[in-house]
């Protein structure tokens, strides 16, 4: 058989595995999806709002009515009409805090493992635990 000299299979691969797994890694992100939170920073500080979706990839979260952006959107369909549509899009992580379930201000959040061994939120400022929202 002959030898395919255009294709080298003897050259190590890990660089490309490499870039690969850093690329697929996923951001950690203190928030999840269905948590009240406040913008801290940017054109909407002060606003709250329910997280829709979570982005790991990026760092990013989508909360709703904040950091609304208008899209030309043109009809797909025959029955579908062509126009301006407003939609939340993603801010960073970083410029969210979780609100605190007691007092409804922004706090930090500690991990705390309970006796049968689940993890739970502790708010710092209060102490109280923050329930996760089950999708």
């Amino acid at each position: 058989m002959r030898i395919l000299k255009h294709r080298r299979t003897d050259r190590p691969r890990a660089v490309n595995r490499k870039r690969h797994a850093d690329n697929a890694e996923r951001v950690k992100v203190h928030v999840t999806k269905g948590d009240t939170v406040r913008v801290m920073r940017g054109d909407d500080k002060g606003k709250e709002g329910k997280i829709i979706r979570v982005y790991h990839k990026t760092g990013r979260v989508t909360i709703e009515g904040v950091n609304i952006v208008k899209r030309h959107r043109r009809a797909r369909t025959a029955q579908e009409q062509s126009g301006i549509v407003d939609f939340p899009a993603p801010i960073h992580a970083s410029n969210v805090m979780l609100l605190d379930p007691k007092k409804g201000n922004p706090t930090r959040t500690r991990r705390q493992i309970d006796e049968d061994g689940t993890k739970e939120r502790i708010a710092v400022k209060s102490g109280e635990a923050i329930p996760r929202v089950l999708k």
